[in-house]
């Protein structure tokens, strides 16, 4: 009797042992499908933030939006299956977490460069783009560096690099910020500003449409862009992002459209 009662009883601890570790299999698989299943604010799209002009990242032709982010942010809606919804947004609103936080998108692509100011209110992807910053100026202009420029007011667009690269780098010039690229090129245009500073890659399109002006000046700032979702609320999007970024890469897409903005 008490031979057969332990082995019932064994047989009982086995079952339960097994019972336990199913459930905790099914506890953890769930965990897992959480973690990786990825939530957008609305059920079939991608919605993404980003400010509107800026060439040739993003704009607008016969209505369409367009640019080397723009078809980064199709790659990503196309891995998800889903439609993509973009938002002109105030960069301002992006770049200090706002527009994110408060739900208007599920994610920022506004060539964003990545610094530990902004990674406090932002998660980040991976790098997708390397840039540095560059100084327009009119042609017939005698002042062609920011060293020349003091005293002198430069144009900025507010909240971005280029503005804290002039503060720390040219403490004497007078910076004017202005809220989009437009109305930068708008002021240097307009004698408002003797010149400004803005993307490398944006100013050669600043150029490119208004030949009376001229890049006179890069400075190396070693500026990468990264993708932004809102602080420690959406790990497993920023993980599908990643994963994308990796595999356009490998496969020669990220080179394809690359190529098609930026010559050489």
């Amino acid at each position: 009797m008490k031979r057969s009662h332990r082995r019932v009883a064994g047989a009982a601890l086995s079952a339960l042992m097994l019972t336990s570790l199913v459930a905790c299999g099914d506890e953890e698989a769930a965990n897992g499908d959480a973690l990786s299943r990825v939530e957008l604010i609305y059920d079939g799209a991608l919605t993404v933030c980003t400010d509107i002009p800026y060439e040739p990242f993003v704009y607008r032709v016969n209505g369409q939006d367009a640019g080397f982010d723009i078809d980064m942010a199709k790659a990503i809606a196309d891995d998800l299956e889903v439609q993509l919804d973009v938002i002109d947004h105030d960069f301002g609103a992006i770049e200090d977490g706002e527009a994110l936080n408060t739900d208007v998108c599920d994610v920022a692509i506004s060539a964003i460069t990545i610094t530990g100011e902004r990674a406090r209110v932002l998660d980040f992807s991976s790098p997708y783009f390397n840039a540095n910053q560059a100084l327009v100026a009119p042609k017939a202009s005698e002042r062609k560096s920011l060293a020349a420029l003091a005293g002198r007011p430069v144009g900025a667009q507010a909240g971005t690099t280029g503005v804290t690269y002039v503060g720390d780098n040219a403490p004497k010039v007078k910076i004017k910020t202005y809220g989009d690229a437009a109305a930068l090129v708008d002021a240097l245009s307009s004698g408002e500003v003797e010149a400004i500073v803005l993307d490398a890659p944006a100013a050669v399109e600043v150029v490119r449409s208004a030949p009376e002006l001229a890049v006179v000046a890069e400075f190396d700032t070693g500026e990468q862009y990264g993708m932004a979702v809102k602080k420690d609320g959406n790990l497993p999007l920023l993980r599908r992002i990643n994963s994308v970024l990796a595999d356009i890469r490998e496969n020669g897409t990220y080179d394809e459209i690359y190529a098609q903005y930026f010559k050489g």
